[in-house]
């Protein structure tokens, strides 16, 4: 049986369920968020993209403003070269200043400079009598001739070497500086034929510096020059017309010097004709065997060693000459004091005077001669006495410099005794071999 609702009773419907409502909200929220993350993902891509492009131009940016600088150096380097061929007197000067600073920053530069023809036009810079321009000329060189064998041949072929001033005091030190500079980038062509040592200033003018009051640092480029030459045998006869060992011998008792000088000595020492002139200079071999007393300059020692060894050998005259000068007392504090290669040449020599009156030598042990040692006694009792004789010599002079070669090698007391003892015991003997 069926019930009819009244006219005055409600319809009712039924509400949803809590669970729908939640669900409803799950699936709200979920779209919010998966809308966020999608703008958040644009926005990040966006600001990527940005970077890129700003990246980029940048980089382009970069790139074309090294390619304008290119473009500058290159407008800049056309520029220097038409006023270094055509222009006036400063404009050849700022020319110059230009070339020297292109040159400095691009090794490629360094070449293109000398296809365009700029060499001959500097050297003749060169001898201006404008002490500035002649500055700016001569550093543009030195650039250019740095690490290119072509730029430096070209150079001594546009006659560099003539435009050297035959009288130096009418340069200023830093002219005569950068003149040396110069002349010793130009001397690795020694071994070549495109330097014209006989026929040039270069020596005389070398020498001129050498002999002034220049600064240490220009004469060692001086010397620097010389050791490059002296290594070429060719060129020794030149070398010596010019006076170089005169001058050499001198330099060697300055200590800032003295190991340059002594190395191109030792060059020379090896020819006839430079031995020869050595054994006829009043400073050898006294000032040879001061050199053997620098402890703190084992080099010097250890070349000072070698030319006397290279003077000492064949040669009773000089060997003669050198122990009236004292020279086996250094020879004795250097075997005991010096390094491993002095020692050990100091002790040929020692070695040498040792047997200077004995006969029969080995063809490499010492001086020599084709049947008997030079100065080697007659008879059989000046031979005994010429023995004793040198040993007495040798004994007094190690005992005479006993005291300082010990205190030099800062030996102990037990030490020290020891070394008397066995140098005492070695003099009454022989010499050590």
């Amino acid at each position: 049986m069926s019930q009819t609702l009244g006219p005055n009773m409600p319809e009712t419907t039924p509400s949803p369920s809590i669970w729908a409502l939640s669900h409803m909200k799950l699936r709200f929220f979920a779209r919010v968020r998966r809308f966020l993350q999608t703008k958040t993902i644009q926005r990040n891509i966006k600001s990527r993209n940005k970077a890129m492009v700003s990246k980029e131009e940048q980089v382009t940016t970069a790139d074309k403003r090294s390619g304008d600088d290119d473009d500058d150096d290159s407008v800049v380097l056309q520029r220097s070269v038409k006023r270094l061929h055509f222009g006036g007197l400063e404009e050849k000067e700022m020319a110059a200043i230009e070339i020297e600073r292109l040159a400095r920053e691009d090794v490629k530069m360094r070449k293109m400079m000398a296809e365009l023809g700029v060499i001959p036009a500097l050297v003749g810079m060169v001898a201006s009598e404008l002490a500035g321009r002649r500055r700016v000329a001569i550093k543009a060189l030195i650039e250019l001739a740095n690490g290119t064998y072509t730029n430096k041949a070209l150079m001594v072929e546009a006659g560099i070497f003539s435009k050297l001033p035959v009288n130096i005091d009418v340069l200023e030190e830093p002219t005569r500086h950068e003149f040396a500079e110069l002349i010793l980038s130009l001397s690795s062509l020694a071994n070549h034929t495109q330097f014209p040592l006989a026929s040039s200033e270069v020596l005389p003018f070398l020498i001129g510096i050498l002999e002034s009051g220049s600064s240490c640092e220009t004469k060692e480029s001086c010397l620097g020059t010389l050791y490059n030459l002296s290594a070429v045998l060719d060129n020794t006869g030149a070398l010596l017309s010019n006076g170089v060992v005169q001058t050499l011998l001198r330099l060697i008792s300055v200590k800032a010097l003295s190991e340059k000088a002594l190395a191109t000595l030792g060059h020379l020492v090896v020819t006839l004709m430079g031995k020869k002139a050595m054994e006829n200079s009043s400073l050898v071999p006294e000032s040879l065997i001061e050199i053997m007393t620098w402890e703190d300059k084992p080099k010097c020692q250890e070349l000072s060693a070698y030319i006397l060894m290279i003077l000492a050998h064949q040669s009773s005259a000089q060997r003669e000459k050198m122990a009236k000068s004292g020279i086996v007392p250094a020879l004795l504090e250097l075997a005991l004091l010096g390094s491993p290669l002095a020692q050990k040449r100091a002790l040929k020599l020692l070695q040498w005077f040792k047997d200077e009156r004995q006969t029969r030598m080995g063809p490499h042990s010492g001086p020599q001669t084709a049947r008997i040692a030079i100065g080697s006694p007659v008879n059989h009792s000046e031979a005994q006495e010429g023995k004793k004789l040198m040993k007495d010599l040798v004994k007094q002079s190690l005992h005479k410099n006993m005291e300082l070669i010990t205190r030099r090698a800062n030996a102990t007391s037990g030490h020290s005794s020891m070394l008397k003892s066995l140098v005492i015991s070695t003099s009454s003997k022989s010499l050590p071999c």
